[in-house]
Parts: structure tokens; C-alpha cells; sequence
């Protein structure tokens, strides 16, 4: 969970989401809400995330500046769970 949170946070080119679909969902004004362990358990989702699957949630009322925040300033707004998996995993990494 804790690299999952990462990557989908953290890993960037050029400077946005490494991830296309949090790319897509960031750039509309999403907030990076939770992760889901074992969320899809198809063979699928088994082999194209290791089960785990993702919540965007949008806050109709602040889509537009959370928009305007990531394509402007390039930052992802993220739920506190998912910023205490990316503390816990920058405090273990030795990226």
C-alpha cells in the first residue's frame, strides 16, 4: 500500500502523475481519496495492480482550483490516508 501510495503521489514525468489514470482524474480536479487492498481480485486486476485499486473523489465545490492546482503548480491533493502511506513509505524507502 505504501509504494502504491507513492507511485500514484509521487513518481512524476514531467512533472505530473507517472500513472495515466490518476493523471486523467488529477487533471479534472479529483482528490487522490483511498486504496483499496485487494479491491479488484479478477486475474486482471491481480496482474495489472496486484489487486489493489484506487478512489478519486471529487468535491464538485473544488474541482476547478484542484484543476488548477495540479496543472498549474503540479501538486496532487491527496487524502490523509493516503499522505500517511507516502510519510510511512518516504521514512522506509531507500530511494
Amino acid at each position: 500500500l505504501r509504494l502504491c501510495a507513492w507511485y500514484l503521489y509521487g513518481e512524476k514525468h514531467r512533472g505530473y502523475a507517472l500513472n495515466p489514470v490518476a493523471n486523467f482524474h488529477l487533471q479534472n480536479g479529483s482528490v487522490l481519496w483511498r486504496i483499496n487492498w485487494m479491491g479488484d481480485t479478477s486475474p486482471r486486476g491481480i496482474g495489472a495492480s496486484c489487486g489493489m485499486m484506487v478512489n478519486y473523489r471529487y468535491f464538485l465545490e473544488e474541482t476547478a482550483s484542484n484543476s488548477a492546482l495540479y496543472l498549474g503548480s503540479k501538486q496532487v491533493r491527496a487524502s490523509e490516508q493516503v499522505l500517511a502511506l507516502v510519510a510511512q513509505f518516504q521514512q522506509n524507502s531507500k530511494l
